[in-house]
């Protein structure tokens, strides 16, 4: 790009830059006067910028006398900054360009005061905007500051003391105050910060009203026929627990019913929901009037933290870095085990829904919050389509006592697989044994040695994915050149009964889980 810091710019280059006109990122000045300073230090204050010294504002090209004077000058502008301006300069024919590559130790000013580039001017800060800025760039932590709302004898209650003190591994014995001074969680005249505040509230509303989780269960993939809505407001390691528990208990679980250790799946993997709630609280901006809001579509599960990425960082910084923007509240948290350690978070997730079979999250920054999606898989049957009440209250049974399954009726078998070879075809359960990874349907025929796709389709993979055994890798596009398909925990978990049953017997022993 014409103008970009570090690189020479042509005369031709440098017309097309003055026919551009100002802008945000451009100033033209006819001569190094008072306005030099003032736009110096806003650009400094935002991305960067470059001023063309010897341009007048309709863009007629004056030039610079003395070349060599003027860049002394220059320099001595950009060096009496607070603190000084990094700037590069070169001469262009008649003119001096003046670049100011983006910044690092924001905000500046010139003159005890501070300027921000708005449009092709720039305005003078507020106090309250100067110190936004210093929130922003990450000079000062809003975690970190003492919570005035906050009283020992009045907040500080035991039982939420006891169960703080077990998740931070504080012993006993150790007095509060002293605990809380090793922690870094009150100042030095010991007024609890509201890092402190938020890990001891029994209501985190009565310190910051926005710092509760609002989360929502919609009907479909829209934000239209909400079916429930509920905040949680204790403290910030309660409400971690508490949403995560919530959101549990609005997807689908899916059963193991082939073995006696039968238990609960999520859908989704718990663990890494557990990282991006505790990221969400960990990170988002407390001083915004916005909360964090968890909603749970038909589709997916998306998780919306306020503040958007701290400065210095964009989304394809995203598991790579971190710049923690309350580093008091992600240390505490990490203590508590609620967070891994500092950038690792999102690689974490991706590893375990990756290991957990399902989707990849995604997350994006919209410049005022940070969203995290999950992908929801397709629903899978508890009953799958054949399967009748009786049939299916035996596999149910299985799932509390297998040794009672089965037991309604004579004919009722005891082992709930064979309710499965009976209520399935053959070619359903080849499918099932060849489809060890994602495979596409060349790799499908070629592993089953068919020929014909037609066979395929009809007699194999439409009654299992009908089964809830198989499901699209693609669903959105099921047609997809790129579409594979692979087992679900259900497919799975028959796949491994499947195997175990085509192993030989050994000596005296019996197949497993065949019927007594």
């Amino acid at each position: 790009m014409p103008g970009a810091a570090g690189f020479p710019v042509t005369r031709q280059e440098l017309l097309d830059l003055i026919a551009a006109g100002e802008g945000p990122e451009v100033e033209f000045q006819r001569s190094l006067g008072r306005e030099f300073g003032r736009e110096l230090c806003a650009f400094a204050n935002g991305d960067g910028g470059t001023i063309l010294l010897g341009v007048s504002s309709s863009g007629e090209v004056v030039g610079v006398g003395n070349h060599r004077r003027t860049r002394v000058k220059v320099l001595t502008v950009a060096r009496s900054g607070d603190p000084p301006i990094m700037v590069e300069v070169e001469t262009v024919g008649e003119v001096m360009r003046v670049t100011v590559p983006p910044q690092k130790y924001k905000p500046y000013s010139i003159g005890w005061r501070a300027f921000v580039r708005e449009g092709s001017g720039s305005r003078r800060l507020t106090n309250a905007e100067i110190k936004d800025l210093y929130y922003a760039v990450g000079r000062a932590h809003f975690d970190k500051e003492p919570c005035g709302a906050f009283s020992m004898e009045a907040h500080l209650k035991a039982d939420v003391w006891e169960r703080f003190i077990a998740r931070a591994k504080i012993p006993e014995a150790m007095h509060a105050i002293l605990a809380l001074r090793n922690l870094g969680l009150v100042d030095n005249e010991d007024r609890m910060t509201y890092a402190g505040a938020w890990l001891l509230a029994q209501d985190i509303r009565q310190f910051t009203d926005s710092a509760h989780v609002s989360c929502a269960l919609f009907r479909g993939k829209e934000e239209a026929g909400s079916l429930e809505r509920q905040d949680f407001h204790g403290s910030l390691p309660d409400i971690a627990d508490e949403v995560l528990a919530w959101v549990l208990r609005r997807i689908n679980v899916q059963f193991t019913i082939w073995r006696e250790d039968a238990r609960g799946r999520p859908e989704l993997p718990e663990e890494a929901l557990r990282e991006a709630l505790a990221n969400a609280i960990a990170h988002r901006d407390y001083r915004s009037r916005n909360h964090v809001q968890v909603r749970v579509f038909k589709d997916r599960v998306v998780i919306a933290s306020p503040g958007g990425l701290p400065e210095g960082m964009n989304e394809g910084d995203l598991g790579t870095k971190s710049v923690p923007r309350n580093p008091l509240l992600y240390s505490m948290l990490a203590r508590m085990g609620l967070v891994g350690g500092l950038g690792t978070g999102i690689r974490r997730m991706k590893s375990l829904c990756r290991e957990y079979g399902v989707l990849e999250p995604r997350i994006e920054s919209s410049g005022t919050e940070v969203i995290t999606s999950f992908r929801r898989p397709p629903a899978i049957r508890l009953r799958p389509s054949g399967i009748d009440d009786d049939d299916f209250a035996a596999m149910q049974a299985s799932l509390f006592n297998p040794h009672n399954a089965g037991t309604k009726g004579p004919d009722r078998p005891r082992d709930p697989t064979q309710v499965w070879e009976r209520k399935t075809t053959v070619q359903v359960r080849d499918l099932v044994r060849v489809l060890d990874r994602e495979r596409s349907r060349v790799q499908i025929l070629q592993g089953l040695g068919l020929r014909n796709r037609s066979n395929l389709v009809v007699n194999y993979l439409r009654p299992a994915l009908d089964a809830g055994l198989i499901e699209m890798t693609i669903p959105d596009k099921p047609t997809s050149g790129r579409q594979k398909y692979r087992l679900t925990p259900l497919g799975r978990e028959l796949r491994v009964v499947l195997l175990e049953r085509a192993r030989p017997r050994r000596a005296g022993g019996s197949a497993p889980h065949g019927p007594d």
